[in-house]
């Protein structure tokens, strides 16, 4: 695993809407080894907050030598890096993970849901074949929906009904009748079990991003465990850490 520890520049720090920034980040040595689907843990200034904060990569602009991460703010330790201003630096690891496999053959379904959207992003640009991206909100404030559009389809759900399908992602599959050879997904919990169901019963492979509190982030302390049906070489159990033998999983290995 190439873990590199150094100081990125901000490049760019906006908000998309309340509570969600987008920042652009320079560091070509994590540019040159990220892959969608990864994520970077960011080292806050303030001392007593120890533990990094680790967010998903949402682009990746390798002649620029520079990142994208789009992040809710949580906490404190978000709230810090959502006040970075260009010019900034931030101590970052990464990038960490295992990423999306694109898997360039038939049709291709992603789905995102709320601050799962973001990691999709670069998967959607780097494919190359039929995708249908499917998007679900709480409300009207579709952010990167219209970023998705130049380079896919895209279905809209949410739950207050506002635009597109009122309900949620999977209600919007079903009522459009979406077909695909793969899924790849990233979202809360729930959203990703029902995915991954409609995905087994339709007898497709399912790649699922979970989305998961963090300390280390590089396998260390155990703290984001998985279960899963078969043993990891690492502990001998069946278990996986969320950041290293993932984020990403296939969805049939996992114990739901």
């Amino acid at each position: 695993m190439n873990i590199i520890r150094q100081r990125m520049t901000v490049v760019s720090n906006d908000c998309l809407q309340p509570g969600i920034f987008s920042m652009w980040l320079k560091n070509r040595a994590i540019t040159e080894l990220a892959k969608p689907g990864q994520f970077i843990d960011f080292y806050l200034k303030d001392p007593s907050r120890l533990l990094p904060r680790p967010i998903s990569i949402c682009e990746i602009d390798r002649e620029n030598d520079r990142v994208r991460i789009v992040f809710r703010v949580a906490g404190a330790g978000t709230d810090e890096i959502a006040h970075l201003d260009p010019g900034d630096t931030i101590e970052a690891v990464g990038p960490l993970g295992n990423g999306y496999k694109p898997q360039n053959d038939g049709a291709v379904l992603l789905v995102g849901g709320g601050i799962g959207i973001p990691p999709l992003l670069e998967l959607a640009k780097q494919l190359k074949c039929k995708k249908t991206v499917v998007l679900g909100y709480r409300d009207e404030n579709t952010f990167l929906a219209d970023e998705f559009r130049q380079y896919a389809d895209v279905l809209i759900a949410t739950e207050d009904g506002s635009v597109g399908t009122k309900g949620f992602v999977t209600d919007c599959i079903e009522q459009n009748d979406v077909e695909a050879n793969y899924v790849y997904s990233c979202g809360p919990m729930p959203m990703l079990k029902n995915v991954a169901k409609m995905a087994q019963e339709a007898g497709i492979p399912a790649y699922v991003s979970l989305e998961e509190r963090m300390a280390c982030g590089i396998g260390a302390c155990l703290g984001c465990i998985v279960k899963t049906k078969e043993k990891d070489s690492h502990t001998n159990v069946k278990n996986a850490r969320i950041c290293t033998e993932g984020p990403v999983f296939l969805a049939d290995t996992l114990d739901w």
